[in-house]
């Protein structure tokens, strides 16, 4: 390699680098102390490391079609940094584009002044809101890295207590062990003690109370310091309203979401679709499914302009907890047969429970499932006859738009990679990712390859409605279509 071309690579790497790492205290300062989350089309900065923020920005090319360059950021989270500003999201790669297509010599911080003024000299004045989570499983531990990852003194949501059966010798060791390190998403991002006087975790600065109980009728909440909590049911044992109420019955639980389908008049919700449904009266409801919260953003977009006529939607499914490692007795068809070798084919409610979220395409869908041998990381496969003739260009072009510039950016993610597999989508907080390569149009009909991360997505999700529950929901800026 020419040396001087060598050299040149080498100092803008280490610009680049240099940048990045100049970023990660102003990032978390802004969180921290004013409840502002830096953003970059989408994806968070907070906790990101210099390698991730990097990253971020080598992708904004697919979006807009050009470089972001990280020293076209820095200014604009500089500038941030030294105002007093109320909790927001704030996409500053949005922003960054924007400001690159001003005259030469525009003042970053003006600039900034005017793009934030709504949340500029308000402050941050909301009230943080106690967390609970029912069990400790799969989602419950990985809600329990989310709201941990937030920890702060402008935190708005509080994880305060976990409550679990048990409680013999060691039990608090496997759960904080459980929680430190997981064979799929990693090892958690920071530090982790147990306090077996007290029955508690400390993770991060924050004191988790672990409780032992084997019904919520045997809970005190208030005895432990907490008040006006949302509990989040994430073992799936009650689905109803009769059995979920029984959590309101506990001292100091003012809420439940359901971490699973909920039957009868329970709301449904997937975020980013219905979410406006929830009322301040609302006492119970669901987070839905992982599957229904995948596909019906995206139902819903392409219904609205492409017209979804019917369809079928066909989940290929990672295996669950449910089933069996080996051959062994279920209940269930076919779910006996061992999970780590088999592709089995089941049942998914996912179709016609896209209609309790949006029910313009109530009895337009149908869906079934298929069980195959990885441990996280699903794809929905969306057949679709659309009320026009359209093309593949049309399809993925529409979609990559919402998933930045629309109200469904969080839910809506979109790759252009010809060589993505499951595996790298491990860990995304989109709802679900429209596999654009894979895309197939001929004439009305399509059909569409959405990933989804069935665990951290689907967690994401959740930890959506509950701000939304929580009244802690904060302003996109700059604001979405």
């Amino acid at each position: 390699m020419n040396q001087d071309l060598e050299q040149a690579l080498q100092n803008s790497w280490q610009e680049r680098q240099e940048y990045a790492e100049q970023m990660q205290p102003l990032v978390g300062k802004l969180y921290r102390n004013q409840a502002v989350e830096v953003t970059l089309f989408g994806r968070t900065l907070i906790g990101a490391s210099s390698i991730d923020i990097i990253k971020a920005h080598r992708a904004v090319r697919q979006y807009v079609g050009e470089k972001l360059r990280l020293r076209e950021t820095f200014p604009l989270i500089e500038a941030m940094s030294e105002m007093q500003l109320g909790g927001a999201q704030v996409d500053v790669g949005k922003l960054a584009v924007k400001f690159k297509a001003l005259p030469a010599g525009a003042d970053a911080r003006a600039f900034m002044a005017q793009e934030l003024a709504s949340i500029v000299g308000i402050g941050h004045k909301q009230k943080p809101r106690d967390v609970v989570l029912y069990g400790f499983g799969r989602i419950g531990r990985l809600l329990a890295r989310l709201l941990i990852e937030r920890q702060g003194q402008h935190n708005l949501l509080r994880l305060r207590a976990i409550v679990v059966r048990g409680g013999k010798d060691g039990d608090l060791e496997k759960r904080a062990s459980l929680l430190r390190r997981d064979s799929v998403h990693g090892p958690f991002n920071g530090s982790i003690t147990i306090d077996n006087e007290r029955s508690a975790i400390k993770a991060n600065g924050a004191f988790i109370q672990v409780i032992y109980a084997n019904s919520p009728a045997e809970v005190d909440y208030t005895q432990y310091g907490i008040e006006d909590a949302i509990v989040i049911d994430n073992t799936g044992i009650w689905r109803d309203r009769d059995g979920l109420g029984q959590h309101l019955q506990s001292k100091g639980a003012a809420k439940v979401l359901l971490t699973a389908p909920g039957k009868g008049d329970i709301k449904n919700i997937v975020y980013g679709v219905n979410h406006t449904d929830i009322t301040s009266a609302d006492t119970i409801l669901s987070a839905a499914s992982c599957t229904t919260n995948a596909i019906t953003p995206v139902l819903k977009v392409l219904n609205e302009k492409f017209q979804v006529q019917n369809g079928h939607v066909e989940t290929v499914h990672s295996y669950t907890n449910d089933q069996n490692l080996i051959d062994n007795y279920h209940k269930g068809a076919r779910r006996g047969r061992s999970a780590a070798l088999n592709m089995v084919i089941t049942e998914t409610g996912a179709a016609k429970a896209v209609a309790k979220a949006y029910p313009q395409l109530e009895g337009k869908l149908t869906g079934n499932a298929i069980r195959v041998p990885t441990p996280n990381v699903s794809m929905a496969i969306l057949n679709l006859q659309l009320g026009m003739e359209t093309s593949k260009e049309e399809i993925n072009t529409f979609l990559r738009d919402q998933s930045l510039f629309s109200t469904l950016q969080q839910q809506i993610g979109y790759t252009a990679s010809t060589e993505i597999v499951s595996t790298d989508l491990v860990g995304t907080r989109f709802a679900s990712v429209v596999d654009s390569d894979a895309t197939i149009v001929s004439g009305s009909r399509t059909t569409l390859y959405c990933w989804y991360d069935n665990e951290f997505g689907y967690s994401c999700q959740v930890m959506r409605v509950v701000e939304d529950m929580a009244g802690v929901t904060l302003p996109h800026l700059p604001a979405d279509k």
